[in-house]
């Protein structure tokens, strides 16, 4: 039998730890035990410290110094600086590229929201986070601009966590399968004023959503043990 490449392998430690996160199987704020995970994986400490750093980088989890690995908890405030900060960055965005929108660009977009209408369809909610992800990500990878990108790519895992308590808020399995359409609509279209209101209006009904629902949780009382 081949040998699984090590970075293969990695990888593959990292999407199912990425899954169990998105997926509220470990819970955020948790601490993630070395020890458990090795013997949970069935593998050696080295490639599971390898998928944990992937994460980390992706925003996913955090390290505490002299204290260990926790998963990235989102507060109310967490929300309104993502909203804040991603819809002046996505409004940037398209200024760069908007006289530059050609069939590539028009082509790929298209394709990325097919892609996440089938997953979507497919009642495939971690797997609709990324195809999300993909979409709003097109029109970054489309500016060239290489600290845009760097930023973006800080965002992503926070914008993961973000989601996926969104969806656990109200039970869904995804976004509204017609959540993006007029996203798509104006994005293609020749009104970028129409454009940069959409982004405003798509991202603030996200945040305030996810905002009702993370607050009813900070103020129920903890659990006694």
């Amino acid at each position: 039998m081949a040998r699984v490449a090590k970075h293969t392998f990695r990888s593959r430690i990292a999407d199912s730890l990425r899954d169990a996160i998105l997926g509220g199987d470990i819970e955020p704020g948790s601490q993630l035990v070395e020890t458990a995970l090795a013997e949970q994986f069935g593998v050696s400490r080295g490639p599971l410290r390898e998928a944990i750093r992937q994460l980390i980088e992706e925003g996913i989890l955090k390290t505490v110094p002299y204290t260990g690995t926790y998963v990235i908890d989102i507060s109310v405030g967490d929300v309104d600086e993502i909203y804040s900060i991603r819809r002046n960055l996505e409004t940037f965005a398209f200024e760069q590229v908007w006289d530059r929108r050609d069939a590539a660009f028009r082509g790929e977009l298209q394709r990325r929201h097919d892609a996440l209408t089938a997953t979507i369809d497919a009642g495939d909610d971690k797997a609709s986070i990324l195809a999300e992800l993909s979409f709003h990500g097109a029109v970054y990878e489309a500016t060239g601009h290489s600290f845009l990108l760097h930023i973006w790519a800080g965002l992503r895992g926070r914008l993961q966590l973000y989601w996926a308590a969104h969806h656990r808020a109200h039970g869904l399995r995804g976004p509204r399968r017609d959540g993006h359409d007029a996203y798509l609509r104006l994005a293609l279209g020749g009104d970028l004023e129409a454009m940069r209101r959409e982004i405003d209006s798509h991202m603030r009904r996200g945040a305030e959503q996810t905002k009702a629902f993370l607050d009813g949780r900070e103020r129920r009382p903890a659990r006694r043990a």
